[in-house]
């Protein structure tokens, strides 16, 4: 994974569920689990459900991205 890396060790990481209106959609949860997101215990993480289509979830998002790195 790529927060192994040095570089990478106080970087926060969004990831954005997209496609969340089609009913096959994975889960947050679910999403969050196959991505093992638990195990970055010393990372700031989010997962945020949108969908681009329609707007939802991404100023969301980016909201929290822009609050996370507002605190560094």
């Amino acid at each position: 994974m790529l927060f192994v890396l040095d570089e990478l060790r106080e970087a926060v990481l969004l990831v954005f569920a997209n496609k969340q209106d089609l009913p096959n959609a994975m889960a947050v949860s679910d999403l969050t689990d196959k991505l093992g997101l638990q195990s970055l215990r010393s990372r700031v993480w989010h997962v945020q459900a949108t969908c681009a289509t329609q707007g939802t979830g991404l100023y969301e998002g980016l909201d929290w991205l822009s609050n996370e790195l507002s605190k560094r």
